[in-house]
């Protein structure tokens, strides 16, 4: 155990200190071909930052991403696979960061880099166990997979509203699978490669990331959604293991953001994944918490998530059940007193507590 931890920390350190230094070269390049984040008001004011801000930062991230795999991973045809479907996602990144491209011709390239994934790499959700149930997919494991992949890119991609918010999220992930690993004895294996990897390479980031940030991960956050799909395809499925439940435990907050965003939505008739100003960070904002405040307030939520995720893998399952329940039913008070998902709930709310005598007048 002593040699393993060792050895992960050397791949973490390597990676970080990598990723720290690209940073600054990624930075200029940024800057020089125009990859900036430039707020507009023409976006309902939804836009954080007051100042222009080099993009690129997923690039980065991919950069020392690579150098670990030199230095450390073994190839395959899994790793060749998640090679290829990576450059596809930093590419398309690269070119929407410097001259955004429609959404659609974003949603084809993280379907193309997705099929790489399951029809060269022949990673599949086939069949996932949750709470002692096994669910077999079968034909429909393809499209499933793909589906998967997208969401995770994606759902990384839309929470990344604040100074160092995707990063910070993507961190808990990889420090939590990484322990769960440990501690399964699956050290040496390629999911454990790419989760120590993705580990230093995103910390580096997170150096020039953290408020008041020096440059953003752009649309490259897509990436690092990417990758934490593999990661839990690679692992957290199979009658032999806990559950697919486990790495989707540790996204709870922005799989749940996103979720009360498409609902929102919906709710107001305007399309799913048209930009606003209503996500679990702005609602937080609004309650006059400063950015830092509102970053380590969502990091606290989602550590209770990986804490249970914890208990209920490498402990007791019961125990971890209760924890999720509690954490749940606060999130519920949470989204049913702000407008998250839609403007009359907290009058609703308040209407509702005063008729039970909660609240009076």
């Amino acid at each position: 155990m002593k040699q393993q931890l060792v050895s992960s920390a050397i791949i973490i350190l390597t990676t970080f200190v990598f990723s720290a230094i690209i940073m600054f070269l990624i930075r200029k390049v940024a800057v020089h071909i125009n990859a900036m984040d430039v707020p507009r008001s023409e976006e309902g004011n939804r836009h954080i930052h007051k100042n222009a801000t080099p993009k690129l930062g997923g690039v980065g991230i991919f950069l020392a991403f690579m150098f670990g795999y030199m230095l450390f991973g073994e190839q395959s045809i899994r790793m060749n696979s998640v090679l290829i479907g990576s450059f596809i996602i930093i590419l398309t990144s690269i070119v929407d960061d410097i001259n955004p491209i429609k959404a659609s011709y974003k949603f084809l390239a993280h379907i193309a880099a997705a099929c790489v994934i399951v029809f060269y790499g022949h990673i599949l959700l086939d069949v996932i166990t949750a709470f002692g149930y096994t669910f077999v997919f079968g034909n429909l494991s393809y499209p499933i997979t793909i589906l998967f992949i997208v969401a995770c890119a994606n759902i990384i991609n839309l929470i990344d509203g604040l100074d160092g918010l995707s990063g910070g999220i993507c961190t808990i992930f990889y420090i939590t699978i990484a322990i769960i690993g440990f501690f399964q004895g699956r050290y040496g294996s390629l999911v454990m490669t790419l989760t120590l990897i993705m580990l230093g390479s995103t910390l580096g980031f997170l150096m020039h990331n953290f408020h008041p940030a020096k440059i953003f991960a752009g649309d490259g956050a897509t990436f690092m959604g990417f990758i934490i799909a593999v990661i839990t395809l690679l692992e957290f499925k199979g009658p032999a293991l806990i559950s697919f439940f486990v790495p989707v435990s540790i996204l709870a907050i922005p799989i749940l953001d996103t979720l009360f965003a498409i609902i929102r939505r919906l709710l107001k008739g305007q399309p799913p994944f048209q930009a606003d100003r209503q996500h679990l960070h702005h609602q937080l904002l609004g309650m006059n918490f400063s950015q830092v405040g509102t970053v380590l307030i969502i990091y606290g939520i989602n550590i209770l998530f990986a804490v249970a995720t914890l208990i209920f893998t490498l402990h007791d399952p019961k125990i971890g059940q209760i924890l999720f329940i509690i954490i749940f039913v606060l999130v519920a008070w949470f989204v049913f007193h702000t407008s998250i998902i839609s403007d009359k709930s907290p009058e609703m709310m308040k209407k509702l507590e005063r008729k039970i005598g909660i609240k009076k007048d």
